[in-house]
């Protein structure tokens, strides 16, 4: 349908397009009166001068255009009448003023945008304010609606005054879900490096312990380090413990060994029946020359043993109390119940483990021996009772002395309370690592050691070493006899003491044999063992390298066919 303006429509005769706002939307308004009758014009020309388009799409408008005045020439549609007033023409619009003239007053428009198709008004009611935009005409009954499409109009985007708030709500809101995610992504991360650290704990922890070789079925290097260092020369540091019984008598004897090289400690009770040598050579108990006052006892367990003994210990029944005390109590698995004797005002001391133990009771302890009962056994209560003061003695050697010195304890001259707190100060870090073992030092009637002593404690645990002798110097000979007959074992005693050798007592052999022998471990004792024989006027041929049955350096097996000279 063509939105057309009708010609002889009054209304839109008075209603014309005199310009655009500045939103580019038409305005209407009214014609000014008409000049004075005598002038003409044409009604296509008005049509003309407004731009109107008959088909009725693209109508545009044209702005008024100033243009120079020219006189109207005659025969063009103007009559010259006398005296008639001349009228200042208006520019045209759109057509040639000399073909048309018209008075339209001037208006100032603002500039408008690009020309936008824009559909024609309709009739209305009355007159159009210039400051509202015509409302759209409706369609007639029976007739469509015009169709408009979207690039006729123009949209201006409008300010909205809550846009602001909404972005500001936005911003709060993304701000806020980008806060929550931070906070999740930093989360995860401790939580990652948090099970990293533990991993890496884990399989440190592990590690070491397999280093060490304390997993179990696993053997790290540290083992393999441990038992390298074993199997060469290791460095012991010892001292000997005699403890005096001063309520009730008797004598307790044990070894406190450090192994430096491998970091273990031991303690090796000594029973009272093993033989020892006197200065004259002759033998005598351990019990007994520790109760004569232990005046060489020292020397005659190196000996025996092959170890080097660093000092002697006497340590007496009181102050066993006072350090007990000083280190605050024990602890001590108890296998059995010590009763209180008033008397001796030895208090009870109950049975079963992780028992406390005040000084009184841990003398009462470890001096117990029930009737009937082997020394192993009263020795064994012992070595408990000093492996539980290990335990608590500090482990700064300085903190260590301090103890020692405050038990008020005369030492002997061979050892000072500087060596002794250093050397418990080290038995104690071990006895707490559970690097620590308690041995008893098994010994025949006679007071030999048996084979598996000499195998298991003193080469093992105590380092016995029979190469140990320096060049020049008299090695130690053991004799075993294996006669049968008392008096040839006293006869070649007698050889070997007067040959200048130090004499190590062998016992008694389990069975006799027909021949003498005599053995070696190292090829160095070799020539020494050559010169024992000849001292007990035997041939070099009864000398043979092999594992020596007693601890000494050269060992003399007596047969029946030895014959004393």
């Amino acid at each position: 349908m063509n939105d057309r303006q009708d010609p002889y429509d009054p209304y839109a005769q008075e209603q014309q397009l005199i310009g655009y706002d500045p939103y580019g939307r038409p305005v209407y308004g009214q014609v000014p009166a008409q000049p004075a009758p005598g002038q003409q014009y044409d009604q296509g020309y008005e049509q003309q001068q407004y731009g109107y388009d008959p088909q009725g799409y693209g109508q545009q408008a044209y702005y008024p255009q100033q243009q120079p005045q020219q006189p109207a020439a005659p025969g063009y549609g103007q009559q010259e009448y006398p005296g008639q007033q001349e009228y200042p023409q208006a520019p045209g619009y759109g057509y040639d003023t000399q073909q048309g003239q018209q008075w339209i007053p001037q208006q100032t428009a603002p500039e408008p945008p690009a020309p936008a198709p824009v559909p024609a008004p309709g009739p209305g009611p009355g007159p159009t304010r210039a400051d509202r935009v015509p409302e759209p005409r409706r369609p007639e009954d029976g007739q469509s609606a015009p169709d408009y499409r979207t690039e006729q109009f123009a949209f201006i985007d409008q300010p909205d005054e809550d846009s602001e708030d909404v972005i500001d709500w936005l911003k709060f809101t993304e701000s806020r879900t980008e806060r929550r995610e931070e906070a999740r992504r930093r989360g995860r991360n401790r939580v990652v490096a948090l099970i990293v650290v533990l991993a890496l704990f884990v399989v440190g922890g592990a590690g070491y312990l397999w280093y060490a070789g304390k997993l179990p079925f696993l053997d790290g290097p540290g083992t393999k380090k441990d038992a390298a260092a074993a199997s060469g020369p290791q460095k012991r540091d010892m001292i000997v413990v005699h403890l005096h019984n001063t309520k009730k008598g008797g004598t307790s004897t044990a070894l406190l060994v450090d192994n430096v090289t491998t970091k273990k400690g031991a303690t090796v009770l000594l029973p009272n029946a093993l033989g020892v040598a006197k200065d004259d050579g002759t033998g005598t108990a351990l019990g007994k020359a520790v109760e004569e006052g232990g005046v060489g006892v020292k020397d005659s367990l190196d000996s025996v043993l092959g170890t080097h003994i660093g000092g002697t210990w006497r340590l007496d029944t009181p102050f066993l109390e006072n350090l007990v005390e000083l280190v605050g109590g024990i602890e001590a698995d108890t296998d059995v119940a010590v009763p209180a004797d008033d008397a001796a005002k030895i208090p009870a001391v109950g049975q079963g483990p992780k028992q406390h133990l005040s000084g009184a009771m841990a003398v009462a302890y470890a001096t117990y021996r029930g009737q009937g009962e082997p020394e192993a056994k009263q020795l064994d209560r012992l070595g408990k009772v000093l492996y539980a003061v290990l335990r608590k003695v500090p482990g700064d050697a300085k903190s260590a002395t301090v103890t020692v010195e405050s038990m008020g304890q005369i030492l002997d001259p061979s050892l000072n309370a500087q060596a002794l707190g250093a050397l418990l100060a080290r038995l104690g870090e071990h006895a707490k690592e559970g690097a620590y073992r308690t041995d008893v030092l098994a010994v025949k009637p006679d007071g030999t050691l048996t084979d598996d002593a000499n195998k298991n404690v003193v080469k093992e645990v105590l380092g016995g070493s029979f190469t140990a002798a320096q060049a020049g110097t008299a090695p130690r000979v053991g004799l075993k006899d294996a006669t049968g007959d008392e008096k040839t074992q006293v006869a070649a005693k007698a050889a070997l003491l007067n040959g200048g050798y130090t004499f190590v007592d062998g016992g008694k052999a389990d069975k006799t044999q027909p021949a003498t022998q005599i053995t070696y471990q190292d090829d160095a004792q070799r020539p020494k063992a050559v010169e024992v024989a000849k001292t007990l006027g035997l041939p070099e041929s009864v000398v043979k390298k092999g594992e020596n049955a007693v601890n000494a350096d050269v060992v003399v097996t007596l047969g029946k066919d030895y014959k004393p000279s």
